[in-house]
């Protein structure tokens, strides 16, 4: 039988202090989130498919992928990647550790840009609050890049 190693959580990360905090950390997901089906909802009613979800041979591993068009689309959150038309504080605990976050989320989202974009590949960058806004004028950058 394997010897499986126990982790302790406290060497990993540190933990919230709060169970409320911890129960919303836990809930936050990367894939599939509701704003990601409502985009790709929205193409496939605009007749655009064709697509990867979370395509890992991509630097990335962007949320929609069209490997032969070489296009990418990230779906950020406002929050998570600091969209710079909402301009969202900081929270009000902790602020060190959220400014480092933040900052090295824009660091990657810099770096997987730059890589994509040395590979010749065309990235779009749909912001939450522009999905909530007018999806339709997501969709028509999509069809607009694929053309």
């Amino acid at each position: 039988m394997a010897n499986f190693k126990r982790f302790n959580r406290s060497r990993l990360t540190s933990s919230p202090k709060e169970a409320t905090t911890s129960r919303i950390m836990r809930s936050n997901k990367s894939k599939n989130t509701k704003l990601e089906l409502l985009f790709r909802k929205a193409l496939w009613k605009n007749d655009i498919k064709g697509y990867r979800l979370h395509w890992k041979k991509a630097p990335g591993s962007p949320d929609i992928a069209f490997p032969k068009r070489k296009l990418a689309i990230f779906i950020n959150g406002c929050f998570w990647h600091r969209c710079p038309r909402c301009n969202l504080s900081l929270p009000k605990s902790n602020t060190a550790f959220w400014k480092d976050k933040f900052h090295r989320n824009q660091e990657r989202d810099k770096r997987n840009i730059q890589l994509l974009n040395d590979m010749k590949w065309n990235v779009i960058v749909v912001w939450e609050c522009m999905i909530k806004s007018n999806i339709e004028d997501s969709v028509a950058s999509v069809r607009e890049a694929l053309s």
